[in-house]
């Protein structure tokens, strides 16, 4: 007969009690332990990404215009106007063609214009004759009133004579004091007589002047006129004007074209100057005179600053460059360039290639590579001024440290990577 014994079956429950109290701690342990290892770093292509070595002595900050061309220079680009109104009858050369200033690129008609031109020689040839009767007639009236003045001047040195030979004889008694009293007079009034026409003849002189004046304002009028109706039959044979090439041509014949419409475009193709557009973030500290390089893709050409447009358009501003060397062969008007200006020449600073995503005046966050070259970890750079393919550092990296400049934003949820 069997015999119970409870108290090993309180030691069987107890014992399984233990070992579950124990395996709950030991996985209590191993979860604590889990949560607090780090993921392991991911593994970056070291083909993908572009590194850089920190070093240290001369920069030079530059800015890059990538969108620019070049063009004419003011003194040596011609835009041809119409002068009137006209149809295009010929084009004798077109575009692309050498031109000297007399080579004549189109025919214009105007019909009317002939009939206004011969209106105009009519209306000189009349006013001009209106002068000359005008003048003859002022002259004749001048003669006459000079005959007249003449006469009373003749008349007054004669009564002037006889007034002073009575008061010789008055004063010895030989004729009365009444003939004497009366050639005085007469005398006195012939005087008068004599200052007013000689008034009358220079007041004269200048009406005639300004008569003169009115007509030949009118004939310098109508010689205007004229001269112009002459110009404008001229301009219906359109010519160069400078010598060059003739790069835009914009009509056809049978065109009929409007004062002041464009008829032809003439440069000097070995006298152009590059228009940059430069980020209106970038162009704060351009100054006229700076050195610039420009990229025709077919050779560099030295040059410098020569305007800087006060507006801002769609963000960039206008710098002008001038060329100081020869074009290459292959540079022509509106060609696409690149160019970059020189802003300041740095000494002695420590700098590093510009990150893809990296503004001057800023800290970022760049991986540096570790010395063996197995890993890299991010860490924060105080950088300062840019260049277009170089940035200064300030803080946060030493001669000779390696970063990476290519884009990792993909990786800005770990601190650290794994190169292979």
């Amino acid at each position: 007969m069997d015999i119970a014994r409870p108290d090993l079956l309180m030691k069987r429950k107890r014992r399984l009690a233990a070992y579950i109290a124990a395996t709950l701690v030991v996985l209590a342990v191993g979860v604590v332990v889990v949560l607090r290892l780090k993921p392991a770093a991911p593994t970056v292509d070291r083909s993908t990404i572009w590194p850089d070595t920190v070093k240290r002595g001369p920069m030079i900050r530059q800015v890059r215009g990538s969108t620019g061309t070049l063009v004419p220079r003011e003194d040596k680009l011609r835009l041809i106007p119409a002068e009137t109104e006209a149809t295009v009858t010929r084009i004798l050369v077109l575009p692309g063609a050498h031109v000297e200033p007399s080579t004549v690129i189109m025919d214009l008609a105007y019909p009317q214009l002939d009939q206004e031109a011969m209106n105009a020689s009519l209306a000189l040839k009349a006013a001009e004759s209106d002068y000359h009767n005008t003048q003859i007639k002022l002259q004749s009236d001048l003669m006459t009133q000079k005959a007249g003045a003449a006469t009373v001047s003749a008349d007054f040195s004669q009564a002037k004579l006889q007034a002073q030979t009575d008061k010789a004889l008055y004063d010895l008694g030989v004729i009365s004091g009444l003939t004497y009293k009366s050639s005085a007079s007469k005398a006195d009034e012939l005087t008068t007589r004599n200052k007013i026409e000689d008034d009358r003849l220079a007041m004269n002189e200048k009406v005639i002047v300004s008569q003169l004046a009115v007509e030949q304002t009118k004939v310098d009028q109508a010689r205007a006129l004229y001269q112009l109706k002459q110009q404008q039959l001229a301009a219906l044979h359109v010519t160069a004007g400078i010598s060059g090439v003739l790069v835009d041509l914009p009509h056809q014949v049978g065109e009929h074209v409007a004062p002041g419409i464009t008829l032809a475009k003439v440069v000097q193709p070995d006298q152009l100057k590059a228009s940059l557009k430069i980020a209106e973030t970038q162009a704060r500290d351009i100054q006229i005179g700076q050195p610039a390089s420009i990229d025709t893709h077919n050779g560099v050409i030295p040059g410098r600053v020569q305007r800087i447009d006060p507006a801002v358009q769609n963000g960039t501003v206008t710098v002008d460059v001038e060329l100081t060397g020869p074009l290459p062969q292959g540079a022509r008007p509106d060609l696409s360039v690149d160019g970059t200006i020189d802003l300041e020449r740095m000494t002695d600073v420590l700098y590093v290639g510009r990150p893809a995503l990296g503004n001057e005046n800023s800290t970022l966050s760049l991986f540096k590579i570790d010395a063996d070259g197995k890993g890299a970890t991010r860490v924060p750079v105080k950088v300062g001024r840019a260049s277009v393919n170089s940035i200064q550092v300030i803080e946060g990296l030493k001669e000779g440290d390696t970063v990476i400049l290519s884009d990792m934003s993909r990786w800005d949820n770990v601190d650290r990577i794994s190169l292979e």
